[in-house]
């Protein structure tokens, strides 16, 4: 099985986001233990070092900013297109 804590990465973002929306992705985060801080100008950085806090934070934006059509897509792929009964 692969292992994402082996992956050589690292990265950094900033996002601009409305107060509400920067504070609870960056507490969101904080729990995922993602490295984030907030600066004085209201942007958030993010901090990704290996491949799986990636993957997180792509979920986790997904989850706050994609609409329900978009994730109802995501979850079809991500199971493969498996209809439900």
């Amino acid at each position: 099985m692969y292992e994402f804590e082996n992956c050589a990465f690292h990265s950094e973002q900033v996002l601009q986001l409305p107060p509400s929306d920067r504070t609870d992705l960056y507490q969101r985060l904080q729990q995922l233990d993602i490295s984030c801080y907030c600066d004085l100008q209201g942007y958030l950085h993010i901090e990704t070092n290996n491949t799986r806090e990636v993957i997180l934070v792509r979920t986790v934006l997904m989850e706050f900013f994609a609409s329900r059509d978009q994730l109802v897509t995501w979850l079809k792929q991500c199971w493969g297109n498996y209809e439900y009964r």
